[in-house]
């Protein structure tokens, strides 16, 4: 968007109102405003505004000097040791990233010169909010950072699985995360924000509705990592060799489709299996199926961006793929797991400001704050400045600088001159030519702490995701609005998030406030702009309309029994293998089964120790004598009645059916269910579960 014609009065703390206080019981009261503290810094200097970072004119780039900013964000950086205060729950694995082509005409990054190029990479993905020893399966956005070790220096690219943010300026980070985190006076409840204290800063910042309606949804709850998108949520630039800039947004697109879970599924996965998603990756590597991305850029001019309905800078939107398409220019493949995750995962240190020559920063004011922070943040939780001779860390490239000494040291300058210029010749130089330059953008306008106008429109692109989502996934944004706003205790703050809600969908609003028992629909909440109803849906947005076209990737769970036909068996193994998909075996012990001809078949799990929720399908392949022993069994039946209430595709022998029955499923109860008695049924079975979920069954089984 172009920039405003005259600058905004300051945004007051996004909609906050300054005499809503807490008591110490935790209850919301009004209080004078001669009553409310100061804020101040930690010397006592009162701060004039908390909102925004001090910046050149009202879209410019922030300033070094603002010491209220510098002090909070120091200090937030230093609250953990030696755990990351966010993203601490992570996984890791190294591969390459393959340039498809020549990219010169925008950027002189040397990754992107040359096609079939290939760079080597180290991904971590995360939780954001739950710590070292959370679960895999929170509902959270999902860190997606890439370290590409180019012939220039190492790129951090550090993303998220989600392509917006909760906030529009660094300088609420320490706040949004504090209310995420547990609670200060009972350190509960972690890896969710199903409390009080996330609901109440939420729903006194507006900016956040887009952010909700993508952590409300389906996004947060991935099936695996390798089912998964990245986002660089900023924007950036390409400057190439005639120091020539376009913007560029970055997206990784997953080879194998996206997909992901649903709550009941996510709730039950975490208490079989707290590890999912990293045993996922670990076996997918170990097996040779190496998860693959491919990385797509989103590049404009400065005319486009003066154009386009929303700002640029504004980390809370997105350009929509049917607006701008993405073009694929590399591909991530990831085929090999660290040798220690200490040394390497838990070491590792992501920086946004790591840019090589040819890529650059634009204004972004979240991005400036982020690459402010997280040098600060790294010499904390490593310990020493020296954190950049650990080997994940180190370049792959030749470098060479004057640094030296300090806390493990691993290296220093050799020779007598530890510094330039020097009269002996010694040591490295400046390049003018090959070395980074910031693109030279005109800046102009006062130092000030101003949130553009351009900045103000807070619901019309939360509307257009909500519009973009399929009944199934509408639905399930409702649950989970309904869930997390059900732990809130402060009916205030229930009824000020309905308000909100009203700005983006009514039928969402009225769902939400009716399933928490709200009678008096508040009013909507006060938009700083109205919100556009003109916005067309981006099926991009939807995870179901960018599904897989096969069940490569995925696993199917075959509850075995004494007696099972192993012809049919074999059937079925080759079949689910030709897919590309992997089976594991379940049976009532762990040795495995006899099958009819007396064929000994190994099992992967117990019953108890194999649910249904860690499959994406599953197949009853039991005997009339295994199903009579099995209808007794809970954990039998909970496989069944499980997978059938998450809409998977369930196969079955007819000896299988008194356990469906029992149940509670109809063999014949729909589409997603089919009886295998054929190697024509076994390959029809294994083609329907292409559509991954039956969603038509949801509102049947009402879960």
């Amino acid at each position: 968007m172009a920039k405003s014609a005259r600058p905004s009065a300051r945004q007051s703390a996004s909609g906050l109102d300054q005499n809503s206080v807490r008591g110490n019981g935790g209850e919301l009261h009004q209080v004078a405003a001669d009553e409310t503290p100061v804020l101040t810094t930690a010397l006592g200097t009162p701060v004039s505004d908390d909102q925004n970072t001090l910046r050149i004119g009202e879209r410019g780039p922030s300033l070094i000097e603002d010491s209220h900013f510098r002090e909070k964000i120091f200090h937030f950086d230093h609250e953990r040791i030696p755990e990351r205060v966010v993203h601490a729950r992570g996984y890791g694995a190294h591969g390459y990233f393959e340039t498809y082509q020549s990219l010169a005409k925008y950027t002189r990054a040397d990754i992107f010169q040359r096609a079939g190029e290939k760079t080597p990479a180290f991904v971590r993905f995360s939780t954001v909010a739950g710590n070292k020893g959370s679960f895999d399966l929170a509902r959270d956005v999902r860190g997606f950072a890439v370290k590409l070790y180019t012939k220039e220096g190492n790129w951090d690219l550090v993303g998220n699985n989600i392509p917006v943010f909760f906030i529009q300026d660094a300088i609420k980070f320490p706040d949004l995360i504090h209310a995420a985190k547990q609670e200060p006076d009972r350190a509960f409840p972690q890896a969710q924000t199903a409390h009080d204290n996330f609901w109440d800063f939420i729903s006194l910042m507006p900016e956040s509705m887009h952010m909700v309606m993508w952590i409300m949804s389906d996004r947060a709850i991935p099936r695996s990592f390798r089912f998964m998108q990245g986002f660089g949520v900023h924007t950036f630039r390409l400057v190439n060799a005639k120091d020539e800039s376009t913007f560029v947004k970055f997206i990784w697109k997953p080879k194998l489709g996206m997909q992901s879970v649903v709550w009941n599924e996510a709730v039950k996965i975490n208490g079989a299996d707290p590890d999912f998603h990293r045993r996922d990756l670990w076996e997918a590597i170990q097996a040779g199926n190496f998860p693959e991305w491919e990385l797509t850029v989103q590049l404009f001019d400065q005319a486009f961006a003066d154009s386009f309905d929303f700002d640029i800078l504004d980390a809370t939107k997105i350009i929509p793929e049917e607006v701008l398409e993405p073009i694929p220019v590399g591909r991530l493949v990831l085929d090999r797991m660290p040798d220690n995750f200490f040394a390497e995962t838990e070491q590792v240190a992501f920086m946004t400001q790591n840019v090589p020559p040819g890529i650059d920063f634009s204004n972004d004011p979240l991005l400036q704050g982020r690459n402010f922070s997280y040098l600060d943040t790294q010499l904390k939780r490593l310990g020493s400045p020296n954190f950049t001779h650990l080997p994940i860390n180190a370049p792959k490239c030749p470098f060479a600088h004057f640094q030296q000494d300090g806390h493990m040291a691993m290296r220093n300058p050799a020779g007598r001159a530890n510094y330039e210029p020097n009269s002996w010749g010694l040591g490295p130089r400046e390049d003018p030519q090959r070395g980074f330059r910031s693109f030279a953008d005109a800046e102009e306008g006062q130092k000030v702490r101003l949130r553009a106008e351009s900045f103000a429109d807070h619901y019309s692109q939360a509307r257009q995701f909500f519009n973009s989502q399929t009944p199934p996934e509408q639905r399930h944004i409702a649950m989970a609005l309904t869930f997390e706003l059900s732990k809130v205790q402060a009916p205030a703050i229930r009824e000020r998030m309905v308000s909100h809600l009203l700005n983006i969908d009514e039928t969402l609003a009225t769902t939400v406030a009716d399933k928490l028992g709200i009678r008096d629909m508040p009013e909507p909440a006060e938009a700083a702009v109205p919100p556009r109803d003109d916005l067309p849906p981006s099926p991009a947005l939807s995870i179901i309309q960018n599904g897989p076209d096969s069940f490569e990737g995925r696993k199917v769970g075959v509850m075995l029994s004494d007696g099972a036909d192993v012809a049919l068996f074999e059937e079925l193994r080759s079949a689910i293998e030709a897919e590309g998909a992997v089976m594991e075996v379940v049976a009532p012990k762990v040795g495995g089964v006899e099958a009819a001809d007396g064929t000994h078949i190994e099992a992967r799990h117990m019953i108890d120790g194999g649910p249904s929720v860690l499959f994406d399908a599953v197949v009853l392949l039991l005997s009339e004598a295994g199903a009579e022993l099995l209808v007794k069994e809970a954990a039998a039946k909970d496989f069944v009645s499980d997978a059938f209430a998450h809409c998977k595709f369930i196969g079955f022998t007819p000896g299988a059916e008194p356990l469906l029955i029992k149940a509670g499923v109809a063999p014949d109860a729909d589409e997603g269910l089919t009886r295998l008695d054929s190697a024509a049924s076994v390959s029809a079975f294994v083609q329907s579960c292409r559509k991954l979920r039956l969603w038509a069954r949801e509102a049947a089984v009402k879960l």
